[in-house]
């Protein structure tokens, strides 16, 4: 096959870059993979990498918004151009229904009980890889997906030093973080199960976002520069969070109260609220108020301030136990509330499972015990559990 031809012969190729493309070239079996693109320039480099590791590739692009949004309109072009650049077949596949279906009724329904979704997680696993592999298996027998998500796989057949890992993780592919902590995304990976797992390349999971801006300018891609969505897509799509929420959830006015239930202002919905909010809460106080729980039986919002608003535990469902079997005694690890917090020493407790939780197909509950009282724990996102760079498992926050 081909190699890319490279635009400035002088650029130093960097290391991540290297790294990243012995062990494509040194992965065992057959090296034939789909790559998911969203039309942004981590998914174009993620593709150039399998291309020039010898690869053979097609571009897969699933439409999963109606109009304006990276991923359904310009990002459709995006990914097309770069697989005509590349030489390489390109494919969409009109995934909004089920979108609609997984994600959205289950924001919306979210939204309307008083949590805050988290629909990143939960798209990874029920559409994204899932619609992707689907069609690479009906259309292609293609056995692997590469995407451009900044994390790592360590494959069962790898060897992990057994006092990486707490717990049981024999016979377990491991999720690591990527090598860019800021850039990391394995948060919202945690609930990829292990057949998905185990047909996944994350070729940038060893590269910082520099060095992938470096290597897309060095091959001449066209989204080299493009720049970086930082939104949520239904937010970008219908142009911020509240617009998305306003389509579809009417105005609800409730009232706003401290914890004594005093009641200190109005609200139009408690959908327009979230955990750990400060501003915009429409009201006057001696000191700055926090959001500390929304009850959509009465409507209403509460808030404190900060120095009454910490906990020290909570509880998550639905745990996905990802890089090792489900421990039956605590475990002292790291765990991360929220995508951009910084990971906190916790203990975490196994709630034995009732007869309803064994009836669930996610049947694994636990309690975490925070070494410091934590702000802003979420019910709706997601708790996931990590030991260094291993992803052990996630869940759900209940309370």
């Amino acid at each position: 096959m081909e190699t890319l031809k490279t635009t400035n012969k002088n650029t130093k190729i960097s290391s991540g870059f290297l790294k990243s493309l012995k062990r494509l070239k040194e992965l065992p079996g057959n090296h034939s993979a789909i790559a998911g693109l969203s039309g942004g320039v981590d998914s174009s480099l993620t593709a150039a990498l399998l291309f020039e590791a010898g690869w053979e590739i097609e571009g897969l692009t699933l439409w999963l918004l109606k109009g304006q949004g990276s991923c359904c309109s310009d990002g459709l072009v995006d990914a097309a151009g770069l697989c005509d650049q590349l030489g390489i077949p390109h494919h969409i596949v009109d995934s909004r229904e089920t979108f609609k279906k997984e994600i959205i009724n289950n924001v919306v329904n979210g939204y309307q009980q008083g949590i805050t979704p988290s629909p990143c997680s939960r798209c990874n696993r029920s559409v994204k890889f899932s619609e992707m592999l689907k069609w690479a298996e009906n259309n292609k027998k293609f056995q692997r997906l590469a995407t451009g998500h900044y994390a790592r796989i360590r494959y069962m057949n790898e060897k992990v030093t057994k006092t990486s890992l707490p717990g049981d993780g024999v016979g377990k592919h491991k999720l690591m973080r990527g090598k860019d902590e800021n850039k990391d995304q394995s948060y919202f990976l945690y609930d990829l199960p292990q057949n998905i797992i185990e047909r996944i390349i994350f070729p940038l999971g060893e590269l910082t976002k520099q060095e992938t801006r470096q290597e897309a300018m060095r091959y001449s891609l066209r989204t080299a520069q493009k720049p970086e969505s930082q939104d949520l897509c239904l937010a970008e799509h219908y142009g911020s969070m509240n617009a998305f929420l306003s389509h579809y959830l009417p105005s609800n006015k409730g009232e706003i109260v401290l914890k004594d239930g005093r009641v200190i202002g109005s609200h139009d919905g408690i959908q327009n609220f979230t955990i750990g909010q400060r501003k915009g809460l429409g009201v006057s106080w001696d000191v700055p108020l926090h959001v500390i729980s929304l009850d959509s039986q009465s409507n209403k919002v509460f808030v404190a301030p900060r120095s009454e608003s910490g906990k020290d535990s909570c509880i998550v469902r639905e745990i996905n136990w990802v890089s090792i079997n489900p421990p039956e005694e605590a475990l002292e690890i790291e765990v991360q509330i929220r995508y951009r917090s910084r990971p906190v020493k916790a203990k975490i407790i196994p709630i034995k499972a009732t007869s309803k939780d064994i009836a669930n197909s996610r049947p694994h509950r636990c309690k975490i015990v925070f070494n410091d009282e934590q702000f802003s724990i979420t019910p709706g996102q997601a708790a996931v559990f990590y030991k260094g760079d291993f992803l052990l498992g996630g869940g759900l926050i209940v309370k």
